[in-house]
């Protein structure tokens, strides 16, 4: 593995992101990240070697140095993330005996691009539920601000983007998962828990692969979202955190729950029927059937249904 770290800027005119090429030519490439490894796929499997599998751990550790240096350690879960399956899917696919790796600040993003030496296009696959691959450009989309492949195929890039800093991302809880079925975050009970759940939530509906309108899906997490933290906080509680649960159902049925320290839910049918506002009631005209329940220890559980496939509006 060759590494080269620089300090350097570039400057040249605007231009809209389209391919690698133009990212890596555009304003302001201050820190670059070059790393180049070596593939040693296994001839035996069409899977990945115990050495390429290895590589992924180590780009983690050196993106995850590289930002604390650049002083963007907020960017770190998500930038790893994002090399990591673009990395693996290199390893996996490339055809050249090397696999490019360079990362860099570019104008008001940050930049992950990987090259691969192969001409075959990518392609976003939708792996089923009981897959246990095949989601790495899926979160790639799910994630990144925007992502790519260059006109020659062999360059896959994305990038974050530089504006959302420490209002949305430094106090982003670390996401778990259990199984293939199901996936939990916490949230903080403040005004930055909407923009968390929105991005954590695209992540964790593509890792579980839910069929249905993943949009809707979030529409709907937002809406449970905002009103726990208009409603759902009480000064008994010694923690004012919230809970989120995504659950897929031996019917394909999504269960996204959403949990608050207050026990009660006072005129939980005139907000469901839109006599206290739109946000329940327009979370059912996205398709969700909304209920609630107490929550063990304490608190309560705000519960939307939503069927897999279209959803008439």
């Amino acid at each position: 593995m060759t590494i080269y770290l620089a300090d350097q800027e570039r400057t040249c005119r605007r231009a809209p992101v389209a391919t690698a090429d133009e990212l890596g030519r555009c304003e302001a490439a201050r820190p670059a990240l070059e790393v180049s490894i070596e593939r040693r796929p296994d001839p035996d499997t069409e899977g990945l070697s115990a050495a390429d599998a290895a590589q992924p751990q180590r780009l983690r550790r050196i993106i995850r140095a590289s930002l604390n240096h650049w002083g963007r350690p907020d960017l770190t879960e998500t930038a790893e993330l994002l090399l990591t399956e673009l990395a693996t899917n290199a390893l996996r696919h490339g055809r050249s005996h090397d696999i490019g790796v360079r990362v860099y600040l570019q104008g008001s993003r940050l930049v992950i691009a990987v090259n691969d030496g192969s001409p075959l296009r990518p392609e976003l696959h939708y792996a089923a539920p009981t897959d246990e691959s095949g989601r790495g450009l899926l979160i790639v989309e799910a994630m990144a601000e925007e992502w790519g492949v260059s006109p020659d195929g062999k360059t896959t890039w994305c990038t974050l983007s530089l504006a959302k800093g420490c209002t949305e991302m430094e106090s982003a809880p670390a996401v778990t998962t259990s199984g293939l079925h199901e996936a939990s975050l916490r949230l903080p009970a403040d005004s930055s828990a909407v923009s968390i759940a929105r991005i954590r939530g695209r992540m964790l509906l593509t890792v579980l692969s839910w069929h249905g309108n993943q949009a809707a899906a979030i529409d709907v997490l937002y809406v449970l979202v905002h009103n726990a933290l208009q409603h759902g906080s009480s000064p008994e509680s010694t923690t004012q955190e919230l809970n989120v649960w995504f659950r897929i159902t031996k019917t394909h049925d999504l269960l996204i729950d959403v949990t608050d320290p207050n026990p009660s839910f006072p005129n939980f049918d005139a907000a469901v029927t839109g006599k206290l506002g739109r946000g329940l009631w327009g979370a059912q005209r996205l398709g969700a059937s909304i209920t609630w329940f107490p929550a063990d220890p304490q608190g309560k559980t705000v519960r939307a249904t939503m069927r897999p496939g279209r959803v008439e509006l």
